[in-house]
């Protein structure tokens, strides 16, 4: 399964899995825990499961920027508990077709405006927006800046390329503004990112 945006999966202890890759990669944080000092009544009873997007996707977010600040235990703790809380009560349901359509049309371009988007996926702009949303577990916006990021970061951590030539050429009006969303999307810096390059391939773009 391909997985774009916010997301959570849980493994219980031994379970069988396999992450691949795209070509873009994907940022994460891993948490391993002791399901005593969890509490068990939170946990799922399937070995394996998959949130992508929704409450659990926004919640999810935010555990990664807490972890960014350094988590005490007891906030930790409660943060992991929420999530798994919300993510057992998140209906199951796979999202309809148009929200597939529009997250390919923004990675494909990702200035596109919401009248544009509305428009292609014959959908009404004042009520797109927060559909989208409600489906994936981020807005139109923050899709189209997460976008921006992961091709900036692909080539911070692949090429020697100048960072304003990054920022011109993944969407970005400025390395300034490559700066800020960094902040926001990751909670890292472009610089930070770009240290990582001694532990990634150096493939010759």
């Amino acid at each position: 399964m391909f997985i774009a945006g916010p997301s959570a999966v849980f493994y219980r202890a031994g379970a069988a899995h396999r992450n691949t890759t795209a070509t873009v990669g994907f940022e994460q944080i891993e948490i391993e825990f002791d399901p005593a000092w969890f509490g068990r009544s939170f946990l799922p009873t399937v070995p394996v499961v998959l949130w992508i997007g929704g409450r659990v996707g926004r919640e999810a977010r935010l555990l990664a920027r807490a972890c960014e600040g350094g988590l005490v235990e007891n906030r930790l703790r409660a943060a992991l508990q929420r999530l798994l809380q919300g993510a057992s009560q998140q209906p199951r349901r796979e999202p309809a077709s148009w929200i597939g359509t529009i997250t390919r049309r923004l990675s494909e371009d990702t200035t596109l405006k919401i009248s544009d988007l509305a428009r292609e996926s014959s959908r009404h702009p004042s009520w797109v927006g927060s559909a989208y949303r409600n489906a994936t577990g981020e807005g139109l916006q923050e899709t189209a800046a997460r976008l921006r990021v992961e091709r900036a970061t692909r080539l911070l951590r692949e090429t020697g390329q100048a960072y304003a030539s990054i920022a011109f050429e993944t969407g970005f009006c400025d390395q300034s503004h490559m700066n800020r969303t960094f902040r926001r999307v990751l909670g890292r810096s472009p610089a930070a990112v770009r240290d990582d390059r001694r532990g990634f391939r150096q493939n010759p773009m």
